[in-house]
């Protein structure tokens, strides 16, 4: 989803992207337990985002898993750490978006996406959703994530399912929409 979400931004002309990945804060012994171990490993080559260059940027998407109906504590974790962003106003006018990924289709998508946009809104930030005109959204011929909130996948409570076609296109209409409207806004 991230790399649609990039693949969208990169549409825009004269727009550039940095994906990040949040820090892991649970010990290697749980996420063993889990069976996460291998999945860290996939994505160690993704520098850690850090919270101090967050206002850096002319917009944020940020994706998180759904901890019920909540964004993870990772997550949640990584926005705690804004807080001198939020003091000196440096993210005030600024887009900021969102996108989840949920174990079932009944997961929180949405009311994670909207956990996050606390956070947007209390640093000044301006919040793009996924607007209808991505039409993906709509039809139920197959199971599919998406909303006007946000990009949405469902990945199975084991993980197994990877975003469908309908999904990534999501993801990736979210990433151009949010920059065309960064761009407008910093002109």
């Amino acid at each position: 989803m991230a790399k649609a979400v990039a693949e969208g931004v990169k549409e825009i002309e004269g727009a550039e992207v940095d994906l990040h990945r949040i820090a892991e804060t649970l010990p290697e012994s749980v996420l063993a337990k889990m069976g996460a171990v291998e999945a860290q490993k996939a994505f160690a080559h993704v520098p850690v985002a850090d919270p101090h260059n967050f206002a850096n940027y002319d917009a944020v998407i940020l994706g998180t898993p759904t901890r019920f109906g909540l964004p993870s504590a990772q997550v949640k974790t990584y926005l705690d750490a804004l807080g001198q962003i939020w003091a000196q106003n440096t993210a005030v006018g600024k887009v900021a978006s969102c996108w989840s990924s949920t174990a079932s289709q009944h997961g929180g998508q949405e009311s994670t996406i909207l956990a996050v946009h606390h956070t947007f809104l209390h640093l000044g930030m301006v919040i793009v959703g996924l607007p209808y005109t991505c039409t993906d959204q709509f039809g139920h011929d197959e199971v599919k994530g998406g909303s006007p909130y946000g990009a949405t996948t469902i990945a199975g409570g084991d993980g197994s399912r990877l975003p469908s076609e309908a999904e990534l296109r999501m993801a990736q209409f979210q990433g151009k929409h949010v920059t065309s409207i960064a761009k407008k806004l910093a002109a």
